[in-house]
């Protein structure tokens, strides 16, 4: 499988199948997300993270507001190619001026850093003021990329990391509610179960039948209020006018 079509089967143009089983319901969430918040970016925007850049033609092409692309990641990862990346890091201090981008986005990033307030706190030196942040983060996934796998945050702890970096007029949405949650469970157990023969099979084809019936009758709860559930978060953020 090339590039592009690992981009498209798995990030912008993914099909419910038993290979895409366990990501199927995260990756169509994200992809939701990233159009809903495109419109808010502009100028030079900062993948932070960007692993493959799945979604820069999209942004690139779906967004005139936008004129530059800088890709980040860290340099010599042991854990995924970076090598694609624009820039790379220490995952320290961004080789990149103060005010110097416009926007920035890290998707499925944050969970990822041990130190999250020096990470939003280097985003938001490199933004200018009134930069836009966006955002995504897991709740409900299993560890991932060990030993690097740091948090899973609430809606009212990624605010106060957000707020204690330089960030107002913080939004944050939910990925998902109790429906999406139980879907992305099934599949996740579908992928990972020790099933072999009929047994598999069976379960896989049950699970592909739920899972688009759970996430059309899934309704998302962003007061974030008692026995609130989430598959995941995802917002944008502003970097403090001076």
């Amino acid at each position: 499988m090339n590039h592009t079509e690992f981009i498209d089967k798995y990030f912008l143009n993914i099909q419910l199948d038993v290979e895409t089983i366990d990501v199927y319901v995260p990756r169509e969430a994200i992809l939701a997300a990233v159009k809903e918040c495109m419109p808010a970016l502009n100028g030079v925007l900062l993948d932070v993270g960007c692993g493959q850049m799945p979604y820069r033609e999209l942004m690139l092409t779906a967004n005139k507001n936008l004129t530059r692309y800088i890709g980040l990641d860290l340099q010599g990862s042991s854990v995924h190619d970076t090598s694609i990346a624009d820039l790379h890091w220490d995952g320290e201090t961004i080789p990149m001026e103060d005010r110097s981008a416009d926007s920035a986005m890290a998707t499925e990033v944050l969970e990822h850093s041990f130190s999250p307030q020096k990470t939003l706190k280097e985003i938001n030196r490199v933004l200018k003021p009134g930069g836009v942040f966006f955002f995504t983060v897991p709740f409900l996934w299993p560890l991932h990329e060990t030993p690097y796998d740091a948090y899973r945050y609430t809606p009212f702890s990624l605010k106060m990391h957000l707020e204690q970096a330089g960030f107002n007029q913080i939004e944050i949405y939910s990925l998902g509610g109790w429906n999406a949650s139980f879907a992305q469970m099934l599949g996740l157990w579908c992928k990972e179960n020790k099933l072999v023969g009929y047994r598999k099979k069976w379960s896989s084809r049950v699970i592909k039948r739920l899972i688009p019936y759970l996430l059309k009758n899934d309704v998302k709860d962003n007061s974030f209020g008692q026995h609130c559930m989430m598959t995941g978060l995802y917002g944008i953020a502003k970097k403090i006018m001076l």
